[in-house]
């Protein structure tokens, strides 16, 4: 047989076991690698294979047999284009693929929702397991029917049910340690920079009645406000160096009003207020504190070294990962909640009425 003999039709492994003179089992063998053969029947087959045009097992086969896609989704409540601007959002989907690879399934990105039409969506893709990273708004709405569906579902960083594993940090705690750590070096003027409040929202000045729908926003916020009780809040719209610029600028406006020390929810928000400060005149830390969230590198932060709790990010998403793994088994998977780690930096200092 030749590859002209096949005509337009996919040449299957029958056809390169005849053509190497093999049975279909030691041809079968030779591509995946499960058994050993000897260099010249491989190479027999491989030849084979080559004048066929065969290029190697149709993996839709392989997971219609295993009744899997071979695919887990991650589903982010923000726009791909700016998830993976956070190095902490690239950290752990680097830990969560290392968790799946094993598993011979790939990551599918999603936004929590698409318009109709547009793509695949929580709700359509043929997943195995999904990976939600934060629950909230219209994630909310969706994973009703993922549930139906029963597809394993894990969240990072967020509160998806009862029923569903979670895997986060203990992020007011952290935060109170840092505020704690503030209030020692007798800070008493507080502003604390946050994340989004919630999905699509635009920065701006927290009031009482603002409702933060982001969990880590919202943990992070109680944990600074459990040792500063009438601190303000200025909510960035991300997790950005020129969003914490923006909101460094809108706290230092009133000389009057300056706080003494800012509290930003994560470290790339922190080197935006320390430029802020800089750009007002003010020295960091002798006028003004500032402390971080994160514990990742900043490039171009040099010579501050920010004060800041520092979070494993590749282990949340391998664990992630491996609950995946267990669900798929039928092994219950349990929630995990890491430990920050908090680092003093120079960015912090005694408040400047006790310098």
């Amino acid at each position: 047989m030749s590859r002209q003999d096949t005509g337009t039709r996919r040449a299957t492994i029958s056809d390169v076991a005849r053509e190497a003179g093999v049975s279909p089992s030691t041809a079968s063998v030779v591509f995946s690698g499960k058994t050993p053969v000897s260099d010249a029947t491989r190479r027999r087959v491989l030849d084979a294979a080559s004048a066929l045009g065969y290029t190697g097992p149709d993996p839709r086969a392989a997971s219609l047999r295993r009744g899997r896609s071979g695919i887990v989704g991650v589903v982010f409540e923000e726009h791909l284009g700016t998830a993976f601007l956070d190095p902490v959002k690239t950290l752990m989907m680097d830990g969560l693929a290392d968790a799946v690879t094993p598993l011979g399934a790939g990551l599918l990105l999603l936004r929590d929702h698409e318009p109709t039409g547009s793509g695949p969506s929580l709700t359509t893709a043929p997943l195995d397991a999904a990976v939600l990273i934060g629950c909230s708004g219209l994630l909310r709405e969706s994973l009703e029917t993922v549930k139906a569906r029963g597809i394993p579902v894990v969240v990072i960083e967020g509160d998806a049910g009862d029923d569903v594993p979670r895997i986060g940090l203990d992020n007011r705690e952290a935060q109170r340690q840092a505020a704690s750590h503030l209030r020692a070096l007798g800070h008493r003027e507080i502003a604390i920079v946050t994340l989004p409040a919630r999905v699509d929202w635009q920065r701006g000045w927290l009031h009482d009645d603002t409702a933060v729908t982001v969990d880590v926003t919202r943990e992070r916020l109680a944990g600074a406000l459990d040792v500063f009780p009438d601190a303000t809040a200025y909510a960035a719209a991300g997790s950005f160096i020129d969003e914490g610029f923006a909101a460094g600028r809108e706290i230092f406006a009133d000389p009057d009003r300056r706080p003494t020390a800012v509290i930003a929810q994560s470290d790339l928000l922190a080197a935006g207020v320390i430029r802020a400060a800089e750009e007002t005149g003010l020295r960091v830390p002798e006028d003004v504190s500032v402390t971080g969230f994160d514990g990742i590198v900043v490039d171009g932060l040099a010579p501050y070294e920010l004060t800041t709790l520092v979070q494993p990010a590749t282990d949340k998403g391998r664990a992630a990962g491996a609950a995946v793994a267990a669900m798929l088994e039928g092994t219950p998977a349990a929630s995990i909640r890491f430990t920050c780690t908090f680092r003093e930096g120079n960015t912090t200092g005694p408040a400047p009425a006790l310098a």
